[in-house]
């Protein structure tokens, strides 16, 4: 991942293209504070990364595990093998299945981007920390039990870790992959999980004649080393800056069904571990989901009826904003299904389906002399779809409404020493099937600047925000609920243009994860970890 101009040209990454990030404990029991004073600046080793996001809860049954994969990447070579699932803890369903990853690196590398599928679907999508001269172990943890019907069977696999090792970067990233697989009780029933899960490795699809249920899940990352890893950040073709798009720096992910918009999403704007021109950020604390590349979701049931009827169709993902033959994005789907055992064939009809006029626009204000130029940017878009099925339980109606709006404000001098950046992106959904009701609503935030200044001192001060909060009601009645808060908050310094040794690096980070509701252990979830020149100075539980 490379940004081309004056400040993140300095430093970057290359790179390819629902994740926890678990390294190894802290120096200090959990929930304590770290007593030891961190040194002075940043030296040749530092702590093992990590995040405040809880781990993958597991029942206390019995489990069995298999290893994926145990490779190193050099270069861009896949690792290839072969999938065969467990017998001894059953073949049809589990309580739970988790992923996890172990990862080694030491010496000087990028951030790198990397993917695990199996039999074509995409089960893991992550990024790598970035490694100390010293080396640095690391650890990733997903819950795969969604894809239980691609898990039941043997499967060709493929993993990669796009990596490039020469006399300057030395890393070898060294990865070992399994899953482990917990076995049902009567305490431990097995999940609702898709009866179905196809990839869409062509736009064309025919799907099962009885599908009741329609999501497709969109790994979507904009990266690959141009602009659009910093998409949020471009400007139009007029305005006086590196990374350009005609349209300016607004994105929308959009999923079509034989050429109708049937789903709408805004991207999450990830910061990789050499985002901003300043890796020291990043080293131990990564900014939300930078190891944890979630898929976007789209409810496409009212779409079902259309799709029953035998014949292939058309399901194809875009990215809007991008400007016309520029690569950068990357976009994974697969499609998640489940069927109607009481009905060979599911009818029913597409009954709505009204949309907003996109907006995407920007504003440049050029800047006067000694001053920053500006550009304010906003867009949003509104899509609602309905349909109903005729089911062997019933005639059951689907509406899905979504609601997607961005603005920012970008500021920047002549030569861009220095470059900031305002934003705020909300993403509301809202699903009715019969009487039930969920909604939710995302927000992401980012606010930063980088600034080099005297002695070629480069600083980057910085906050993310990644917030969600879910409610189901039936009836009138609310039955569920859930609350996502995980902020992220860095101020890094260092001598840019000159060895490693010699950068004098100084930065403090903290992370605070939140999370309450019926997703969290016990209802309610709150930690946070601190860094200073890569020591880990708080580790605070606080539920």
């Amino acid at each position: 991942m490379r940004r081309r101009h004056r400040i993140t040209g300095l430093l970057g990454a290359i790179a390819l293209t629902a994740v926890t990030l678990a390294a190894a404990g802290p120096a200090s029991a959990a929930g304590a504070p770290v007593t030891d004073p961190p040194p002075a600046e940043f030296g040749t080793d530092w702590h093992d990364p990590l995040t405040a996001a809880p781990p993958v809860a597991r029942p206390a049954t019995r489990s069995c595990q298999v290893t994926l994969a145990e490779a190193q990447f050099r270069d861009f070579t896949p690792y290839r093998g072969s999938y065969t699932p467990p017998a001894a803890c059953g073949t049809t369903g589990w309580a739970k299945v988790v992923l996890r990853l172990d990862g080694k690196v030491k010496g000087r590398q990028y951030d790198r981007l990397g993917h695990l599928a199996l039999g074509g679907v995409e089960i893991l999508r992550t990024s790598t920390p970035q490694p100390s001269p010293d080396g640095i172990t690391w650890s990733v943890e997903k819950d795969v039990t969604r894809y239980r019907d691609t898990l039941a069977r043997p499967q060709p696999l493929e993993m990669l870790i796009g990596n490039v090792v020469d006399d300057t970067y030395t890393g070898v990233i060294d990865v070992k992959v399994t899953l482990t697989f917990y076995a049902t009780d009567g305490r431990n029933p097995a999940p609702d999980t898709p009866d179905r899960v196809l990839p869409l490795t062509t736009p064309s699809v025919t799907t099962p004649r009885n599908t009741e249920r329609l999501l497709a899940e969109v790994y979507a990352t904009g990266s690959g080393g141009g602009c659009e890893e910093y998409w949020y950040m471009t400007t139009p073709d007029a305005a006086p800056y590196s990374c350009k798009a005609a349209d300016g720096p607004y994105r929308e992910v959009r999923v079509s069904v034989d050429g109708q918009l049937a789903g709408i999403a805004a991207p999450f704007p990830t910061v990789w571990t050499g985002g901003w021109s300043n890796p020291f950020l990043w080293y131990v604390t990564p900014g939300p989901r930078a190891f944890d590349v979630q898929p976007i979701r789209y409810d496409l049931t009212p779409y079902a009826a259309l799709l029953n009827d035998g014949r292939p169709h058309r399901i194809e993902v875009s990215v809007a904003g991008v400007p016309a033959g520029q690569s950068g994005w990357s976009t994974p789907t697969n499609l998640l299904l489940w069927q109607d055992e009481g009905r060979e064939v599911v009818s029913g009809a597409l009954t709505r389906h009204e949309q907003s006029d996109p907006t995407g626009h920007s504003r440049w204000t050029p800047a006067a002399p000694g001053a920053q130029h500006r550009l304010d940017t906003e867009g949003g878009h509104r899509l609602t779809v309905a349909g109903h099925l005729n089911t062997s339980h019933g005639r059951v109606a689907t509406t899905v409404t979504r609601a997607v709006r961005g603005t920012s404000v970008h500021r920047w001098t002549d030569g861009e020493n220095q470059d900031a950046l305002t934003a705020t992106w909300t993403d509301e959904e809202s699903v009715t099937q019969g009487a039930t009701t969920t909604r939710t609503a995302r927000t992401y935030t980012m606010d930063g600047e980088t600034t080099l200044g005297a002695g070629d001192r480069l600083r980057t001060v910085l906050s993310l925000g990644d917030r969600a909060d879910t409610v189901t009601r039936r009836g009138g009645r609310t039955v569920d609920s859930s609350r996502l808060d995980d902020r992220y908050t860095g101020d890094a310094t260092y001598t840019a243009n000159v060895p490693r040794d010699q950068r004098h690096a100084v930065a403090t980070t903290s992370a605070r994860y939140r999370l309450y509701g019926s997703t969290a252990p016990g209802g309610c979830y709150d930690r946070t970890v601190a860094t200073a020149q890569g020591t880990l100075t708080v580790d605070r539980r606080h539920c």
